[in-house]
């Protein structure tokens, strides 16, 4: 009688390699694959879905074990950022920039950090030790916002057109650049932006608010012919009233408060407050 000949299994866990017997060089090799192939699925995973706070543990543990490594390096700097935490991002993005594996793009990652951190000064030197053939949207859209910092308009609006140029999905480029177009009177060219931005993402909420914005700098106080829902519609009629009170237009303001109450599905507190407080002054 013949028995069944049972092979033993080896296991891949993330802490090792359980041993086999005797394996072969190709058998190891494939096994370590699999286990770095799965070391950067969590990489991934962290950097993408994961809370903030732990994928900067996750990475601040990787790196006990293995500090040298680049990849891990950029993962915590990347975490730092998501966690608000521009300081320690700059010491982590500082620490990839020394790296001998280092390039272009982790220089722009530091000086995103610092413009986070509102050190435009040293952002603006980080970015000019890299060369201009170094074209990417991130790069160019740093480039803008320094430049808005510094109210160099001309060089502004052209990284923001570059900037567009440089990626498929440009509706938050289009939202910052109306945006500085906004605060510098420029309200029509900001709001021609803002739909801009609304037609790459029709979600994109702050585009919408900032066009009410836009619109109600110019005291045009009816609502723009835009995609919204209910509470949608509430919240910028509210943000259209509280543009018109700031230009003395309080009657309008007063109604368009009204209209927001009565608009939302549910209570409006902010506008609500906003309302009586305006009633309260006007009776005093």
């Amino acid at each position: 009688m013949r028995h069944p000949i049972i092979f033993p299994l080896c296991i891949v866990a993330t802490v090792g390699l359980s041993a086999c017997s005797e394996p072969g060089e190709t058998e190891v090799q494939r096994a370590m694959q699999d286990l770095n192939g799965l070391e950067g699925t969590l990489d991934d995973v962290f950097l993408t879905s994961g809370e903030p706070e732990e994928a900067v543990g996750y990475f601040t543990r990787a790196l006990a074990n293995d500090p040298n490594r680049i990849d891990l390096q950029r993962g915590l700097g990347k975490s730092l950022i998501r966690a608000k935490r521009a300081p320690d991002a700059i010491n982590a993005w500082e620490t990839v920039v020394a790296h001998p594996e280092a390039n272009y793009e982790d220089k722009v990652e530091l000086a995103d950090a610092y413009i986070r951190a509102n050190d435009w000064d040293q952002a603006k030197a980080t970015l000019d030790t890299i060369p201009p053939t170094h074209e990417t949207f991130k790069r160019y859209r740093l480039e803008a916002m320094i430049a808005d910092s510094r109210e160099q308009w001309e060089k502004a609006d052209a990284f923001y057109q570059t900037a567009v140029d440089l990626t498929t999905k440009p509706a938050n480029v289009y939202n910052n650049w109306g945006y500085s177009k906004l605060t510098r009177g420029d309200y029509v060219g900001a709001e021609r932006l803002f739909y801009d931005a609304l037609r790459h993402e029709q979600s994109l909420f702050t585009a919408k608010n900032n066009i009410v914005l836009a619109r109600g700098a110019q005291r045009k106080y009816d609502l723009p012919v835009i995609q919204m829902n209910q509470t949608e519609r509430a919240q910028l009629l509210h943000t259209m009233a509280l543009t018109a009170i700031k230009q003395n237009d309080v009657t309008t303001g007063r109604g368009l408060l009204r209209e927001a109450i009565d608009t939302h599905p549910q209570h409006f507190e902010a506008a609500t407050r906003a309302l009586r407080a305006l009633e309260d002054n006007v009776s005093n």
